[in-house]
């Protein structure tokens, strides 16, 4: 046999031959989107073509291209501040989040570092001195925690937070004061003696031990440091303090070390109370201590000048760095300070160990990528192979994995490039989720590329390709990008970032798509040309010398030699004469209807063969094989064999029509019922993995001490002096709230305006004692007390400039009214001095005031004057009351808290004061408040743009609304089976509900156009879309399930349940949509078809006569006039193992072999206006 001659590039100057379609009329008023779909598919074959031509300049410069993008990974970003992740963009929460950290830095005032206390036999009373003592015991071990860094140890007492340090004037004094004051720790202890052991502060004086809490005598320590420096703050420290030796019971909560601004409610303490009928406190299931610790930003301006770190160059990382080491001891020593046979058990939690679960929440698993990246490659190689060597694409699917797998690492590299951060959702998701979506191109351009037909010519083979498929990866891509950018739509910056990382690495699959892969099949093209194996190219085929050919000469019937078999086919050509060259020609329209061989199960027109002479030969070639290889039953079964010969047939028939649509009814009923189930919210214990350490702490904590601190922040724009009737209006409205704890019955409300007045009306009082004993007069105020003698100061203010004193109104005047306010005049000067002299007071309201208040310290022994000059605080611009939330377990309980928060905010504006709440339920449960209607804003738009995307494309607005009806119930039914699956609806769920609609795209519109561009009823063109479209959607699917398998694996429970178990739900219903209901709704509503074929039967038929040359021709007489008839004819061929696609076959004589130009031979879809047949 003569070696085929090699394959050679198209010159430029090539041109593709004139095509003329069998005769066909547009059906109805379509001419205009035929040609336009007609035009739209020229250009694609135009590409194809250009791509086949310069294939591997194509290769190179696209994998460049590609593999510079993914270089932009170096500069990726992740994410994982909650704040920047979860609240909403452009909402009021966000503006009033900006408005804060505008007012007062981007931190808060402290960090908390928590522990629980739990019995390990569930329900068990821990109100025992056994328990109390192993509370004790870990909180103890705790405090004792040291690390070293940077040559220095750090331990509790240089980083905890210290509330109302008094401001000393004597420099050594102050330090050693602030040495021995003691942390801030919120724990059961407080209401023991024992609870001294956690202070760990000590100061040193000559000639004694070293002063400790625990040693520490009041009295004596103020005697001593007397003479040095007026220690009347911290004398009214210790006075309001009683050292805790006594025990006191639980009940009614624990006092820190002032009695006065520091109460412990049992909520903060206790957990799992019960009470008997008067309200005494019974028993209790947990115990929590609260360790608070300074910020890194404290933490550096405390330490910043201090001998301490002058030589270590000290800096606000290094501060953050000392406070994580410290807080990831804190937890690990706490963990570990109970034996493992205790009848307790410690769960310890730090900012630093969220911190970390986010980490390792964003962190990309090398194993996993690695792992469903080879799972696709094996699938792909092993789906594409072949027992032809020659029609064998497993190289190809190999290549095709991996440059999926590279466009995706583009895409992810261009989103970095542009400054799209990424978080959890990125790294653990969309490399899976994409390569699904982009290898499902990949395999409906191969098995394209595999059903050319057998008279394209060689040069023209790819862009035959993407003119039958450009169309359908054009459409499912916009949808999928569009689908992706909708999702955009909901303002939650981690689902934002995601979505538009998700529509750009689609958009990046598809160009690679379009683009580099037709380059690698042409390449591939060149290999089964040149008759090499398959993935090992560098050796020959075995099945290199296999061929066909028609004969080229009628052969008679009694001398058909051996091997060669004798058909009769029933075949439908349509005969005219061309009125130019007077011939006679018979054209194959494309459906030629063969006599059923008795075994074949297809006994109706649904069933019915291609009609192509490649169908001929096929089922001849089949019948062959069968007898020659009974060693390989299944050697030619494939998904297209299935769907033709089992699927289709069956699907297709009435009944089974009937019990698909009550099947898929009673499903859509379902899901409405199951989406009546979905519940809102997302709870830290979800995102957790389960059997961790931190997840039974976050367990126990919402169990037990579900409570959140949130302040009530009041903003500038209005005159806090005037409107304080409106302040404490506005704090009763709040307090009243269900959610908001209430302060203990013994214990007026408190807030810095409650403070700040009763702060004014003690030290009237001692003013007005001194007066009336004569140690304070008109002019002289130092036999007074220092109380007495600040309200002296304050009483003579005028707040005029030129003349500020005026001691006339000493006596006229109070600092505060009959009716409980202060006098607008001595309002801020009254602040100045309450936040210089009552810093204790300060700290336990959590003012945090802005502008703050100048400092002003009071020196009773003034003589000069000036100390009488009391300097004004500024116009506040923010300042905040405290509250705590109780309760809040579900997301309906947070969603009712929002919304009277809200509204006693509103109430507060319509008497001019601007407030807004403040804290962690506000910025992280907010979104729910319009997320169901964000969902559904983005839905509608979504199936609408689907709607639009399908008609332009497809030209046919009732395929169109088929379609955007299966994707509506798709999402219907993945809402209601989340139900089932106790899913609960958050930001990221929505996100897949959203981008199902453009994923169910890739299930759907294969099929209806496949439906629309075929002939003959609506049963037959189902069945012959099926037969086309099964396997590549099928075997899409199961790529895109391979590439999610990977997630089942991961050890956050969140990524199983809210990923991979949601896309593999949307996946099946994709599949069960796209094959089974799409095709039964279209055999029933289908819109008719694009082109139909006419023609008039004659009675006469003449038998052709016998053809020159090599060309295969039915003729007619000359004098036939122009006109179709119905043929029977016989046709005699030589059956061989099939030709390797490609193959050139040499012509036997001089003239030109039989051209699809005048020849159509039939597919099994029409292509309108010039179009190939598939």
């Amino acid at each position: 046999m003569t070696r085929s001659p090699p394959l050679r590039e198209l010159p430029p100057s090539y041109t593709p031959p004139a095509r003329t379609a069998a005769p066909q009329i547009l059906a109805g008023s379509l001419k205009a989107p035929l040609w336009l779909r007609a035009y739209f598919q020229g250009l694609l074959f135009s590409l194809g073509c250009g791509i086949q031509r310069h294939c591997g300049k194509v290769l190179f410069l696209g994998l460049l291209a590609f593999g510079a993008l993914a270089l932009g990974l170096r500069v990726a970003i992740i994410e994982t501040n909650l704040e920047q992740l979860w609240v909403e963009v452009g909402s009021r929460v966000s503006q009033e989040l900006h408005y804060t950290k505008e007012k007062l830095g981007e931190e808060a005032a402290y960090t908390s570092q928590m522990l629980i206390q739990t019995a390990r036999q569930e329900g068990e009373n821990i109100l025992t001195p056994e328990a109390l003592g192993l509370h004790l015991q870990a909180a103890l071990t705790a405090s004792k925690v040291q690390v070293s860094l940077y040559g220095k140890s750090w331990d509790l007492n240089k980083i905890c937070y210290k509330s109302g340090v008094p401001l000393i004037e004597n420099g050594m004094i102050e330090r050693m004061i602030e040495k021995l004051f003691p942390c801030v720790i919120l724990t059961p202890l407080d209401c023991f003696w024992e609870g001294a052991k956690l202070q760990g502060g000590s100061a040193y004086l000559p000639g004694r031990p070293d002063i400790q809490w625990t040693n520490l005598d009041p009295e004596q320590l103020l005697e001593e440091l007397g003479p040095f420096a007026s220690l009347e703050g911290f004398r009214e420290l210790l006075d309001k303090a009683q050292a805790p030796n006594v025990a006191h019971e639980l009940s009614g909560g624990c006092h820190g070390f002032s009695h006065k601004f520091m109460h412990w409610q049992e909520e903060l303490l206790l957990g799992g109370m019960a009470r008997d009928p008067q309200g005494q406190l019974l028993r209790a299931e947990a115990l929590q201590s609260t360790f608070l610790l300074m910020s890194p930003r404290q933490l550096y301006e405390h330490f910043r000048g201090d001998y301490q770190t002058h030589d270590i160059g000290w800096s606000e990382e290094q501060a953050g760095t000392v406070l994580q080491a410290w807080q990831r001891r804190f937890v690990q020593l706490a963990q570990e300070a109970l034996p493992e046979n205790a009848s307790q058990q410690i769960h310890a939690f730090s900012s630093t160990t969220l911190d970390d679960i986010l980490h390792a929440f964003s962190e990309v698993s090398a194993a996993r990528v690695v792992g469903g990246y080879l799972l696709m490659l094996a699938y792909a190689c092993v789906t594409m192979l072949r027992w032809d060597c020659a029609q064998s694409q497993g190289a190809v699917g190999l290549a095709g994995v991996l440059l999926v797998a590279l466009a995706v690492a583009s895409g992810l590299g261009l989103c970095a490039l542009l400054g799209i951060t990424f978080n959890a959702a990125t790294t653990q998701v969309l490399p899976f989720l994409a390569l699904g979506i982009g290898v499902d191109d990949v395999f409906l351009l191969a098995h394209a590329f595999t059903e050319a037909l057998p008279g394209t010519p060689l040069q023209e083979r790819m862009g035959e390709c993407l003119q039958r498929t450009g169309t359908s990866v054009v459409l499912t891509s916009i949808n999928n990008m569009a689908a992706f950018l909708m999702a955009a739509l909901v303002p939650i910056p981690a689902l934002r970032a995601f979505s538009l990382q998700a529509a750009i690495v689609v958009g990046c699959t598809f160009v690679a798509v379009m683009l580099v892969f037709p380059a690698i099949l042409s390449l591939d093209l060149r290999r089964r040309h040149c008759q090499r194996l398959d993935v090992l190219c560098c050796f020959s085929s075995p099945c290199s010398a296999r061929v066909i050919q028609i004969l080229p000469q009628e052969l008679e019937d009694e001398t058909v030699p051996v091997g060669i078999a004798h058909l009769t086919a029933t075949v439908q050509a349509f005969t005219h004469c061309e009125a130019s060259s007077q011939h006679v020609v018979t054209i194959l329209p494309p459906q030629a209807h063969l006599v059923p061989p008795p075994s074949d199960p297809l006994g109706s027109e649904v069933f019915s063969p291609g009609g192509s002479t490649r169908d001929l030969l096929g089922q001849e070639e089949e019948t062959r094989q069968k007898a020659a290889c009974k060693s390989l039953p299944c050697a030619r079964w494939n998904l297209a064999h299935f769907a033709r010969y089992q699927f289709a047939p069956l699907l297709l028939q009435s009944h089974a029509k009937a019990i698909v649509l009550v099947l898929f009814g009673a499903l859509l009923g379902l899901s409405l019922y199951g989406a009546t189930l979905v519940q809102d919210g997302l709870a830290l214990t979800d995102v957790v993995p389960r059997g961790t350490k931190e997840h039974a702490f976050l367990s126990a904590q919402l169990r037990y001490f579900s409570l959140y601190e949130v302040a009530l922040v009041t903003q500038g724009g209005f005159d806090y002096a005037h409107s304080q009737r409106a302040l404490f209006d506005l704090h009763q409205r709040f307090s009243s709230l269900k959610a908001v704890l209430p302060p203990p019955a013994t214990q007026a409300p408190r807030t810095w305006l409650h403070y700040y007045r009763s702060w004014l009306q003690g030290i009237q009082a001692a003013f007005d004692q001194d007066w009336a004993s004569g140690r304070i007069t008109r002019h002289s105020y130092r036999n007074g007390s220092e109380d007495g003698a600040l309200a002296y100061k304050l009483l003579i203010q005028t707040g005029d400039a030129q003349e500020p004193l005026d001691f006339s109104q000493l006596t006229t005047r109070k600092l505060v009214d009959r009716e409980g306010l202060i006098p607008p005049e001595l309002f801020y000067m009254g602040l100045t001095v309450w936040v210089s002299s009552d810093p204790l007071g300060l700290a336990a309201s959590q003012a945090n005031f802005y502008p703050p208040p100048p400092e002003w310290l009071h020196d009773k022994y003034d003589t000069t004057g000036e100390n009488l000059r009391i300097p004004p605080a500024q116009p506040l611009e923010f300042a905040q009351f405290p509250f705590l939330l109780r309760g809040l377990q579900k997301t309906a309980d947070f969603v009712e808290a929002i919304e009277g928060a809200r509204a006693a905010c509103a109430e507060a504006g319509q008497a001019g004061v601007h407030a807004y709440p403040s804290g962690s339920p506000f910025l992280f449960w907010e979104q729910y408040l319009g997320l169901r209607r964000c969902f559904l804003l983005a839905v509608c738009i979504l199936l609408v743009c689907t709607f639009l995307v399908c008609a332009l494309l497809l030209l046919n607005p009732w395929t169109a609304g088929l379609i955007v009806l299966v994707l509506a119930m798709m999402t219907v039914e993945l809402f209601g089976i989340m139900g089932f699956l106790g899913i609960k609806l958050s930001a990221i769920p929505v996100v897949i509900l959203v981008a199902s609609v453009g994923i169910g795209v890739e299930f759907t519109v294969h099929m209806a156009l496949g439906f629309l561009t075929t002939q003959g009823s609506r049963n037959l063109r189902a069945a012959r879309a099926l037969e086309h479209t099964f396997a590549p959607v099928t075997d899409g699917a199961i790529s895109t399930l391979l590439g999610l398998l990977m997630l089942a694996g991961s050890h956050f429970d969140f990524i199983v349940r809210y990923f991979f178990a949601a896309l593999t739900v949307l996946t099946l219903l994709g599949l069960l949509h796209g094959l089974v209901l799409l095709p039964v709704l279209l055999s029933i509503l289908g819109p008719p078809p694009e082109v139909i074929q006419m023609y008039k039967e004659s009675p006469e038929v003449l038998s052709p006569p016998a053809p020159q040359g090599g060309g295969l021709r039915w003729g007619a007489s000359p004098s036939l006039s122009q006109s179709f008839a119905r043929v029977t004819t016989s046709m005699t061929v030589a059956i061989h193992p099939p030709p390797l696609p490609g193959a050139y076959v040499h012509p036997a004589s001089d003239e030109h072999p039989w051209s699809p130009a005048t020849t159509s031979v039939p597919g099994d879809q029409v292509q309108p206006l010039g179009e190939k047949s598939s």
